[in-house]
């Protein structure tokens, strides 16, 4: 065990974790220069294409140091987005120390900050790591100085490194070796492991991602789930080095995989406790709970008959992705479909993107919305997602949303602007700090639902770039909640409406009307696109009808035989729409989405 050592690699966004850990696993040679290639640990082509990471994924580097030991490091990189904070999280617990990666050029971001505290709760060894200083916009001594100021971290273990370049790269394995603790743990104890991720392969089940704190396991042993007691007999053990390296044990201190025939990924739930049904450990590692969505949006294709692919796509992918939730929904409009959570804008983005390229699907994604406590005069309280399940006003006594605490941090010449866009967002200034000199973090307190349309890039585009945003759930409060309708020629398209605070109804039905305006196309007759809530129409667009010059034959004469033809056709119309539909296109549902004023 002296000879082990378990790290992560956690940063803000776009700070180089991969590709530090590419230079590491290419100094450490378990992949030839033929075989590797950028993003080595990112196997999805999405995380490629975007150059963030979704997926934690786990590698052991044999490293010989200066002492002429060879030494395993357990690398486990983790994403970076706030959204997939839980993930890192569970990775964080099952190690003993981590990398805080720093821009020398952006310096200390919000998710910095969140990422430290979180490494700090776990009680781990943190060594800064200041990366990308070949920049020619770098200036190490002022990100050294926010490491010692921000952070509270010594300045003197900065390691500096250029991930692109491979400068300082030795300097960070060196760093695993000579500052962070060896695992501890009794390797003839019960049993005691941490699942910290796992994924799906067609041919072996599930393939379980874990950490021994306890015990040992082998083949042939009985295993049992503490979060639901499940038991299977282990087919494999082995550890990670890009490829599964099977071995015939695993034992306290180590990090690898496990193979017991498991059907689903949600059998095998992020911060579980694995241990051996005839000798099992006292208590379950500490920390276990689900992760819970906080972003509904319903999802259907776009031709009826796709359903069955939807439903069997959405099964293959869940196996994958043991955070999305899904069940069946139906819509007037749009038919039959799933109302699915996701953990963020970002996760959802990303689930529809893998549905529409892995399984070659055509999709209608609805306004996202969040969850909401409604308390009805009777005393019963309901949460809903769905404004579809929205009760009847009269019957409602107190509506509740959830609200946030936000961190934000940009240099100090913004902040007039940042407060705006945060007060327009309904937002509350609970206070703010000067971390240097001319940066600042403000501390926000906003109701989710204003936050996860567009605010991150409203956020950016103000700030030019340098503003970082974090985020946590707070607790829930009273609101003024309506549910807007939109009505299409007088009907309602139920996939349309939406929940929304009684002040911003009417902006925000106004932008709807005239989204849909530029989409649907004309017809013969006038097509009236309303707002509304309840019977009281809100807004209100139309969209003119084709006019056929039906007096084009008449030179000249009485104007009563231009005024008979004009009638005629007015009750053609007339008809026309009583008996006409209006196809609503896909691009119609997607530009809702889209709330650039």
């Amino acid at each position: 065990m002296k000879n082990l050592r378990n790290f992560s690699i956690i940063a803000h966004i776009d700070h180089g974790k991969s590709t530090l850990s590419d230079r590491l696993i290419q100094l450490t040679n378990i992949v030839s220069d033929r075989e590797f290639q950028d993003q080595i640990l990112d196997t999805m082509e999405i995380e490629r294409e975007r150059g963030i990471t979704i997926k934690s994924q786990t590698v052991c580097l044999p490293y010989r140091a200066g002492d002429g030991k060879t030494y395993h490091l357990n690398l486990i990189d983790t994403p970076g987005h706030v959204d997939f904070s839980y993930e890192v999280s569970r990775a964080l617990a099952s190690c003993e120390g981590a990398f805080l990666l720093i821009d020398a050029s952006q310096g200390v971001e919000a998710q910095t900050l969140a990422n430290l505290y979180m490494a700090m709760e776990h009680d781990l060894e943190i060594i800064p790591v200041i990366n990308k200083i070949d920049l020619p916009s770098a200036d190490i001594d002022w990100v050294r100085n926010q490491v010692d100021k921000d952070l509270g971290l010594d300045p003197d273990t900065v390691i500096l490194t250029s991930a692109k370049e491979g400068i300082g790269i030795e300097d960070v394995l060196k760093g695993a070796v000579d500052h962070l603790p060896p695992p501890s743990g009794d390797p003839d104890g019960p049993l005691q492991a941490l699942i910290f991720d796992s994924h799906y392969d067609a041919y072996r089940g599930t393939i379980i991602h874990m950490r021994i704190f306890e015990g040992g396991v082998r083949e042939g042993d009985t295993i049992i789930f503490l979060s639901n007691n499940k038991d299977y007999k282990v087919e494999e053990v082995g550890i990670f080095q890009l490829d599964r390296v099977p071995k015939k044990e695993l034992s306290a201190g180590q990090v690898g995989y496990l193979i017991a025939g498991i059907k689903t990924v949600s059998d095998t739930r992020c911060g579980d406790t694995i241990t051996l049904k005839n000798n099992p450990c006292e208590s379950s590692m500490s920390g276990f709970k689900d992760a819970k969505p906080v972003v509904f949006s319903s999802i259907y294709p776009v031709a009826s008959d796709g359903y069955g692919e939807l439903s069997l796509a959405l099964e293959k992918l869940k196996l994958n992705d043991a955070s999305l939730i899904y069940e069946k929904d139906s819509s007037v409009a749009l038919g039959f479909g799933f109302r699915c959570g996701f953990l963020g804008l970002l996760h959802l983005e990303v689930v529809q993107e893998r549905l529409e390229r892995e399984y070659d699907l055509s999709l209608i994604i609805t306004a996202p919305s969040v969850k909401y406590e409604i308390v009805l005069t009777d005393g019963t309280q309901k949460m809903i997602d769905n404004p579809a399940l929205y009760p009847d006003p009269g019957s409602i006594d107190i509506t509740k949303e959830p609200f946030i605490r936000a961190s934000i941090i940009v240099p100090d010449r913004y902040m007039g602007a940042v407060m705006k866009l945060c007060m327009d967002r309904r937002g509350i200034n609970s206070n703010y700090q000067y971390l240097t000199t001319d940066r600042l973090e403000m501390i926000f307190e906003l109701p989710l639902a204003e936050v996860i349309y567009d605010f991150y890039d409203k956020l950016k585009s103000i700030t030019q770039g340098y503003g970082s945003f974090d985020y946590e759930l707070l607790d829930y409060r009273e609101t003024d909640l309506v549910k807007v309708d939109i009505l299409i020629n007088g009907d309602r398209v139920d996939a349309l409406s939406h929940l929304v605070h009684q002040n911003r109804s009417v902006e925000r039905a106004r932008l709807i009307c005239e989204k849909l305006r530029d989409e649907i196309p004309r017809q013969m007759f006038k097509i009236a696109i309303q707002g509304a809530i309840g019977a009281k129409i809100i807004s209100r667009k139309t969209i003119s009808a084709y006019r056929k010059d039906v007096t084009a034959k008449c030179y000249g004469g009485d104007i009563t035989r231009k005024r008979k033809l004009l009638e005629k056709q007015k009750k053609g119309k007339k008809r026309m729409k009583m008996v006409g539909q209006v196809m609503i296109p896909q691009s119609a549902f997607l530009s809702v989405l889209k709330t650039d004023d």
